[in-house]
This record gives structure tokens, C-alpha cells and sequence, in this order.
């Protein structure tokens, strides 16, 4: 297939091309206007492949959303971009919905478009495929079941209330124009490339620097964790095989507290690269909660797994270990985001 596909300059939007290009034949036009939190150097090893293309361009642009898909002919979307930090979305939510919001509807409407005006048979075949966040559902409690498909949605925040928007945009291109849409909801994302103002990366490299790990009040908000190339595997399984009018929603059932994920990162980098200092654990301080702090997200992705013939490979331990092993090899890049590009230092729980 040839896929349009929104932020793969991020970090999931990134593992998905390296993942289409390294394991499939499809290719991947790659449309990403390159914000703060996107990087070339995600995709550096396929960028001189003849199947990927890379148009720095914003999905909120409809006028030229609809000039790549007449150029490009696309025979399906994948729509990955997004502003997805809860802690910037509390700041300044104006981006939010403008990228979240109005960029879906923007990219809807192209697509829509260009859709009609396909022979039958290019119809049929043809895929929207909108990447979303378990945030949307709310938040649980201590006793409440995983999400699933079916769970309300109770959206909390800024980011998660701009997510639940453009998922709503979706559904209902879906059924009133037939646009044959999907969607896909994910728990909390970590690996390889991650920006540095989440909280995995963020807490792995300032323990690389001895630096304190802020955790937002006692660390017991829990995360449903899931290894990106394991997420990217199931959403271009989603893409190649996903019903339209479906959610999927794709997990690892890894739940963590996000002081036990602090602690774990500490214990991998003890034995990876000590301290002389002493253990990674005497850096962690508790810091005031940020508002309307969600306590609880998971998922039980029964029906992702069988319906996409897809199961998590890697649980949390061998994950964290890949992802911290990777951050110590790679010094260079997030070097050079923290002391050119960002500097602020608050503690993220958004993959």
C-alpha cells in the first residue's frame, strides 16, 4: 500500500515508518510540520529508502492536505500527529485543539474528498486509520475493570478532552459519509527515541546525570505500559487488516505505579552503569500533583489481539531495560535536545 502517514517524525509516528520500511512493502508518505518534538534523526536509517517520502507539512492546512493526497494517492492514512503533553495541554490548550481538533477535521476532509472521487473497487479498499489514547475514557480506580472498546468516554484533561474531539470527528465521518474509518486507543507508550520531557526518558537521563526524579505527589497514579515497536507492529497490523467502523484498543498489560517505574529505571541503570554515588533511588523527591491528575489507566486488549492476530512481545522489565540500554548509546541526541532545544525539566506521565 502507499500510506499517508501524519507525525512520523514523532515517537510513535517515527517506530511505525522504520517499521513499515524495515518489515513490509509498503510505502510511507510521511507528513509531519517538524513541532518541537519531532526529530529527522527518528528515521534517518529509512530516509534514503525509494519507498519513504518525508513532506514537511501541517495537518491543519486542509488546502494543502488535499494537494498530497491528489499527488500522492494514498490507499490509506494513517493519522499518528498530535500535541500529547497533558502537562502543555494544562498551559496553553489552544494548540491542542488547533493540531488535535481542527488538524483531524482538516485531514477528514481531504480524505473524504479525495475518497469520493475513487473507483468502487479503490473505495472498499481504502483505509482511515486514526491513532488514539486510552486518556479518552477517563481514569479508573482502584477496583474498576481495564477499558475497553466500550468504555464511556470521560475525557480530563485538555489533551485527552482534544483527543476524545477528533476521535467523535472520526466515527462520525464514518457514519455519515462512509469514509470507512477506524480507530485505534493505546495505553502509555516508552522505547527508543522517546522526547525528554516523558516521564521514562526524563527520569532515565537525569538519573544518567545524577540529576533528582521528580514524581508527581506519592507515585502511585498507575500507567498501563506498552514498548513502542510493539505498539507499531499492532497498528500496522491494524492498517493492513482493521474493519472500518472498529476500535481497537492495544495493550500490553503492563500496569505500573509510577514510583515502582522510577524504582525500576533506577535498579536497570544500577546495573548497566553504577553510581559511585550509591543507588538511583536516593534521587527521587515527590513533587506537588499537577491538576486534574488522572489516578488509573488500563486496558484489556482481548479484542486487538484477536481480532489482529497481535500480542505484545516484550513486557515491562524487558522493555524499561532496551529503552534504558538505548538512552546510555545515545547520548549524543538527547544531549542536544536539553541543551538547545528543551530545558525544562517537569515529569510527564503521557506516553
Amino acid at each position: 500500500m502507499r500510506i499517508l502517514l501524519t507525525g512520523g517524525c514523532g515517537f510513535i509516528g517515527s517506530a511505525v515508518v522504520r517499521h513499515l520500511i524495515r518489515n513490509t512493502s509498503h510505502s510511507v508518505i510521511n507528513v509531519d510540520c517538524m513541532t518541537y518534538a519531532a526529530s529527522e534523526e527518528t528515521v534517518s536509517e529509512v530516509s534514503a529508502d525509494p519507498r519513504y517520502t518525508h513532506v514537511r507539512a501541517n495537518i491543519v492546512n486542509g488546502s494543502e492536505m488535499q494537494k498530497l493526497f491528489d499527488e500522492h494517492r494514498p490507499e490509506a492514512v494513517m493519522h499518528l500527529a498530535a500535541e500529547s503533553h497533558v502537562d502543555r495541554s494544562i498551559d496553553g490548550p489552544g494548540i491542542f485543539v488547533q493540531t488535535n481538533v481542527v488538524g483531524t477535521y482538516s485531514l477528514l476532509e481531504a480524505a473524504r474528498k479525495y475518497w469520493s472521487a475513487l473507483p468502487a473497487e479503490e473505495q472498499a479498499a481504502f483505509r482511515f486509520h486514526h491513532i488514539s489514547t486510552d486518556e479518552v475514557f477517563g481514569h479508573l480506580e482502584p477496583q474498576d475493570p481495564p477499558f475497553t472498546e466500550t468504555t464511556p468516554y470521560d475525557p480530563r484533561s485538555p489533551y485527552s478532552a482534544s483527543k476524545a474531539a477528533s476521535d467523535h470527528l472520526v466515527r462520525a465521518w464514518y457514519h455519515t459519509y462512509g469514509l470507512p474509518t477506524f480507530v485505534t486507543n493505546t495505553t502509555n507508550n516508552y522505547g527508543v527515541w522517546h522526547f525528554p520531557e516523558k516521564l521514562i526518558p526524563l527520569v532515565t537521563i537525569n538519573a544518567i546525570e545524577g540529576r533528582e526524579l521528580p514524581v508527581y505527589g506519592k507515585g502511585e497514579n498507575v500507567r498501563d505500559w506498552l514498548f513502542v515497536e510493539d505498539h507499531a507492529e499492532a497498528l500496522v497490523r491494524a492498517v493492513e487488516i482493521g474493519k472500518p467502523g472498529e476500535t481497537y484498543a492495544i495493550g500490553a498489560r503492563q500496569p505500573r505505579t509510577n514510583l515502582d517505574v522510577v524504582k525500576t529505571i533506577c535498579k536497570v541503570l544500577d546495573e548497566l552503569q553504577p553510581d559511585p554515588a550509591g543507588p538511583r533511588e536516593r534521587l527521587i523527591r515527590f513533587v506537588t500533583d499537577r491538576p486534574g491528575h488522572d489516578f488509573r489507566y488500563e486496558i484489556d486488549p482481548t479484542h486487538a489481539e484477536t481480532e489482529l492476530d497481535w500480542k505484545a512481545k516484550n513486557d515491562f522489565e524487558t522493555g524499561i531495560r532496551k529503552t534504558v540500554q538505548w538512552y546510555l548509546d545515545n547520548r549524543a541526541w538527547w544531549e542536544g535536545i536539553r541543551s538547545k532545544r528543551y530545558t525544562g525539566q517537569r515529569l510527564g506521565t503521557r506516553s
